[in-house]
Parts: C-alpha cells; structure tokens; sequence
C-alpha cells in the first residue's frame, strides 16, 4: 500500500499495533515499504553488481563495501515479521497485544483503563504510546488515517 493513500479500517489495524505504533514502517515487517524498496532496489542491481563494484572500488573507494551494503540489503528485503497482530511483535517482553486480546479492544487508547501502570514497551517507546493512545481516544482510530509526521513519506527534493 503506498503510504500515501488513506488505509481502510482493516488495512490500518493491520498497519497499526494496538498500541498504536506503526508496524507498516518497521524494518522488518513483511508488508512494509522498507522491505519493498530493499527488493526493488536488490532486483534493480541484480545478481551480477558484487563484480561491478570490485572492478570499480578502485575509482570509488565507497564500492569496496558492497558486500556489507548487499548483506544488509538482503537483511532488509527479506522482511522477518507480520506484525504485532500476528504475534511478530520484535519487542520481546510487550504486554500489549496479550492485553488488548484478553480485553478484545483494537488499540491501547479504546481502553477504559488508558493508561495503564505498564504496558510492557521498553522505556523508549512509553511516550509515543502515551501519544499514540491519547490520539485514538481523543479522535478514534479512524484519527489514525491522517499519518503523524513521522509517517509521512520524504518529500522528494528537486522533483
């Protein structure tokens, strides 16, 4: 789904955790646009640039390191996670998906509990689903269609 189109309700909760982070623009979500540009641009270099690079690192120096940037790109294209609601969440010791299933609410913010003593997210992420909650309960998950700034895609310079 191109980011910049408006996500259905069941395209947004598959895009969305319940805690209201975004799992469409995780490194290692299947479904997401990280893991399609790293194919596209593995597909675009094609099997054959590891010899390109060797014959040219001469004159650019930067080449010399294609097989790390082709190990990372591998690593990206290959896409490892579903997702939270698939129970790929990559934060080990989340409670989050458990609780919003035992409660069978779609996100953290629809809770009458929001916000709870410890959701379980690592330190970093506390403030963004503080964020991410207020957010629903104040505008619903249909609030969630209108992409936070850290969604939106670069804007492409000189086009």
């Amino acid at each position: 789904m191109p980011r910049s189109s408006t996500p259905t309700g069941q395209e947004l909760t598959r895009l969305v955790a319940p805690c209201g982070l975004y799992c469409g623009g995780c490194l290692a979500f299947t479904g997401g646009a990280i893991r399609s540009h790293a194919r596209a641009l593995a597909d675009l270099l094609g099997p054959n640039f590891a010899s390109y690079a060797t014959r040219l690192s001469a004159m650019n120096p930067a080449l010399s390191h294609y097989p790390q940037a082709s190990q990372f790109l591998d690593f990206l294209a290959q896409g490892s996670c579903q997702g939270c609601r698939e129970g790929g969440c990559l934060l080990g010791n989340c409670g989050v998906r458990a609780c919003a299933l035992e409660r069978n609410i779609s996100f953290c913010g629809l809770c009458p509990d929001f916000p709870c003593e410890n959701p379980g997210l690592p330190q970093g992420l506390l403030e963004r689903w503080r964020k991410n909650g207020q957010r629903i309960l104040r505008d619903g998950p249909a609030g969630l269609r209108r992409p936070e700034p850290w969604q939106e895609p670069p804007s492409a310079k000189g086009a």
